[in-house]
């Protein structure tokens, strides 16, 4: 590779670093200030890129300067958005437990989803080149687009600016404050409200400006705002959250990291961002210039409840669901059978990973992982090694326990969005892995042909399922009353505390973490043999996203909340994709609306009405 060449990956790889520090920083600073997880963030980063299309095509198609002002005007835009977005939706929820307002950041991502789709249509756009900005430099023999200095120059000045602002004005010192401590800030009269509406805003705008730079450099598509809120969040998690300077160097890193894998990793390329997080993570738990979160910090979920024998109602409502199943044959054909099977399956998914999100308290983004490392394994066993049924489908458990097991003991070293993060960088890496290695795994061409054989056919392998689900929900609902949880709780509530007390915090966590390995794994061994077939969707983000999502809409209060978020989840998404093709408009919505409605989930809500029923 020649001089040039290599200063061309230099620059191609700062040019994406400037564009990942835009959307990064902003997410960072909107995290430290309101502790909200903003899904949204990438939504409106692909809001700033359509607006500037639309700008740019109107406007500034023979004009530098006047390219420049769409840009801005963009940026400006989002941040009208995000305005809206806080000041209509997420103040009326800073007071509910700050994953519900992740539920609702993930509800206005769908919405925009959608609506962008409606406005632009599924094809990507392709915007046009703008005559000032046209050509490019000549280094050593090898030619850059001038475009990508002008980018990269756009980074350092964000950088002072944002400097300025957080360092020289009194506004910036109150979000420093608040940063470190924003109950002490509220207590010295700030109002808050207004100090998080800025915030926000700030964060949409710079979202919306990186997406409105990254114009010229990409087509607009209606995936990038997934990709850029990823993207992000390994930015912020590996420089630290609520750094500045750190999202810089993180963001130079992955961007360099990129440039350089396309050019001598080709077949790594999907994994390397996230295997390079992981590294970090592993040695520096809080990203290069984090702060480690004190111990005693109460978490968000502290104030639960006590748990009480289930009610006599409430076991006889069970049972008498158990016997409408298992009469479910009866009445309904292959297509509602089907449909029953799927919800069985992710009914035992969504209560095992509420065992580390309720009880544990551990926030995961890829649980999915341990789903899918089993769903392959048993696709494997099966396709490769010629196993029947029923010993193919005994290596479900084994498989997600102990990926679970070797993932779980570096996750639990770090807590909080580090802990996510670090889940979903293993996730990916697995993902990442499946979907390169063709000669295993098929690709994104998945493992057919993999119907089970037993005896019954289709109602033979019902009875199966709703078996298995039904034993798997009863043992994780059995484990919430057992010693060991008791002090996985304790450990969630005040790890300070416990410690004093002799309970091994991290130890607890890694294996609850396990055992919610294991039973995600017998739901994707379960759901291999429902599909018939395996393809990477098994591992990918979306399928622990919405994992999260189930949990969260129902509630983390009881495992019934798993149960009933998973079965309402799947049932809208089902439904609504019968009769729409804006499914996604739809669930968003309703999304939005539980979580105003419904501030703990459905189940959580209710339960609290029923016990002030209760009180005398």
């Amino acid at each position: 590779m020649t001089v040039g060449q290599v200063l061309a990956l230099l620059l191609n790889g700062l040019s994406s670093a400037a564009i990942l520090f835009l959307v990064s920083v902003g997410l960072s600073v909107v995290f430290g200030v309101t502790r909200i997880v903003n899904f949204a963030h990438g939504a409106f980063y692909m809001i700033g890129a359509y607006v500037a299309f639309s700008l740019v095509d109107r406007f500034a198609q023979g004009s530098a300067t006047t390219y420049w002002m769409c840009v801005v005007a963009a940026a400006l835009v989002v941040a009208a958005i995000g305005l809206a977005v806080e000041m209509l939706l997420l103040r009326r929820l800073y007071h509910v437990p700050e994953l519900f307002q992740l539920l609702a950041t993930f509800g206005v991502a769908l919405m925009i989803d959608d609506l962008l789709l409606l406005i632009y249509g599924p094809q990507d756009l392709l915007a046009p080149r703008v005559r000032g900005l046209r050509g490019g430099i000549d280094l050593f023999g090898q030619r850059s687009p001038i475009y990508d200095i002008y980018v990269i120059l756009l980074a350092p000045v964000m950088l002072a600016l944002l400097w300025f602002l957080l360092r020289r004005t009194r506004w910036g010192v109150l979000i420093r404050a608040a940063t470190q401590d924003r109950d002490m800030v509220g207590a010295l009269g700030v109002n808050q409200a207004w100090l998080f509406t800025g915030v926000f805003t700030l964060g949409a705008f710079l979202a919306g400006l990186a997406g409105a730079v990254q114009l010229e450099r990409t087509a607009v598509n209606l995936g990038m705002g997934a990709n850029a809120i990823v993207e992000a969040f390994v930015v912020v998690v590996i420089g630290g959250m609520g750094s500045i300077v750190g999202a810089l160097l993180a963001a130079i890193l992955i961007g360099e990291i990129q440039a350089f894998g396309v050019a001598f990793f080709p077949h790594l390329t999907l994994v390397l961002t996230f295997l390079v997080m992981a590294i970090v993570l592993a040695v520096r738990p809080w990203g290069l210039l984090g702060r480690a979160e004190p111990m005693t910090r109460s978490h968000e979920f502290a104030k639960e409840p006590p748990l009480r024998p289930i009610r006599p109602a409430l076991a006889a409502t069970a049972f008498a669901i158990l016997v409408a199943l298992a009469a479910a044959p009866t009445v309904l054909g292959v297509y509602g059978l089907g449909i029953l099977v799927d919800m069985l399956i992710v009914a035992l998914f969504a209560s095992s990973l509420f065992l580390i999100l309720g009880p544990g308290g551990l926030v995961s983004f890829g649980h999915a992982c341990y789903f899918g490392i089993s769903a392959y394994a048993v696709a494997l066993s099966v396709h490769y090694g010629g196993l029947s049924f029923w010993p193919a489908l005994a290596l479900s458990p084994v498989a997600g326990g102990f990926a679970a097991l070797i993932f779980g003991w570096l996750c639990v070293r770090v807590s909080g969005v580090y802990f996510a993060m670090l889940t979903l960088a293993f996730a990916q890496i697995v993902w990442s892995v499946v979907f390169q290695w063709y000669s295993l795994t098929g690709g994104d061409n998945g493992i057919v042909g993999l119907w089970p054989d037993v005896a019954g056919g289709r109602i033979g392998f019902y009875y199966v399922v709703l078996a298995v689900s039904a034993v798997g929900v009863g043992v994780l609902a059995g484990l919430l009353h057992t010693p060991f949880m008791y002090a996985v709780r304790v450990g969630r509530d005040s790890p300070a505390r416990a410690a004093a007390i002799g309970i091994h915090v991290r130890r607890q966590q890694w294996f609850v973490f396990a055992l919610a390995g294991l039973f995600a794994g017998i739901a994707g061994g379960l759901f291999t043999f429902a599909e018939g077939s395996v393809f990477p969707a098994a591992i990918s983000v979306e399928r622990s996203i919405d994992g999260l999502v189930m949990v969260l809409f129902g509630g983390v209060e009881a495992i019934a909340g798993a149960i009933v978020g998973a079965l309402g989840f799947f049932a809208l998404k089902t439904e609504i994709l019968r009769y729409t093709d804006s499914w996604r408009l739809v669930l968003g919505i309703l999304i939005v609306l539980i979580a105003l409605v419904f501030p703990k989930g459905i189940v959580g809500s209710v339960g609290g009405l029923w016990r002030r029923g209760d009180e005398p």
